[in-house]
């Protein structure tokens, strides 16, 4: 499983789950790159810079794509002692009220961030 993982890397809440997967994830299973690269916009244009700062995206080799709630599955089958959430996130009611959890935390994100203590967007380097 190799897949990219996009995310906002003004959010300092984007950030630390992004550190937080990087520390669980299996080996190889990840590679990282924020929403505002050049880099992101040449290798994924259909993941245009509104779509992925609205949620986090996880995009395979095979060119399949998963947004917010739908990408949190799969991005668990790539962490160490976290796969069996994947099962949960993938059954209702989860799957019922996901959708609106995500959203309403991304909406609200920048408040969130205080939960993670971090102020600054520069509190989170860019890893390419």
């Amino acid at each position: 499983m190799s897949a990219t993982l996009i995310y906002d890397a003004s959010c300092p809440l984007c950030c630390a789950a992004r550190e937080w997967i990087e520390r669980h994830a299996i080996a190889g299973a990840f590679d990282y790159m924020p929403c505002q690269s050049e880099e992101r916009a040449r290798r994924y244009p259909a993941v245009g810079e509104a779509r992925c700062m609205e949620a986090i995206h996880l995009v395979f080799a095979d060119g399949r794509t998963f947004a917010g709630d739908a990408a949190l599955p799969h991005i668990c089958r790539g962490l160490r002692r976290w796969r069996w959430l994947a099962c949960v996130l993938d059954t209702p009611p989860v799957t019922l009220v996901s959708p609106a959890a995500y959203r309403f935390i991304a909406k609200r994100r920048q408040m969130f961030s205080v939960l993670v203590a971090r102020k600054a967007p520069e509190s989170c380097p860019v890893k390419e």
